[in-house]
């Protein structure tokens, strides 16, 4: 079973260790494993609670642009298709 933690909690564990609390500590605490922690880390070390946020907003808007240029491309191709074609 997948939990999702909010980037408060996570930025809130990454502090913690920064301060000088034990990794497999905070781990066992919150049900993951060193190796999703780490990933926290190198995503999130240094941030605030904002910062992510933004970072999550983003991450959104830039799936939905790339989303929408591959949508124009194949519309693109598909006109490409139909003119070149001999009648």
């Amino acid at each position: 079973m997948k939990r999702r933690h909010s980037e408060e909690q996570i930025i809130k564990a990454i502090k913690e260790h920064e301060a000088g609390a034990r990794v497999d500590d905070i781990c066992r605490r919150m049900g993951v494993s060193n190796g999703a922690f780490y990933n926290w880390r190198s995503k999130y070390a240094g941030m605030e609670v904002n910062e992510a946020k933004r970072l999550r907003e983003l991450e959104a808007e830039n799936s939905k642009l790339k989303k929408l240029l591959a949508e124009k491309m194949l519309e693109t191709e598909a006109l490409r298709d139909v003119v070149s074609k001999k009648w």
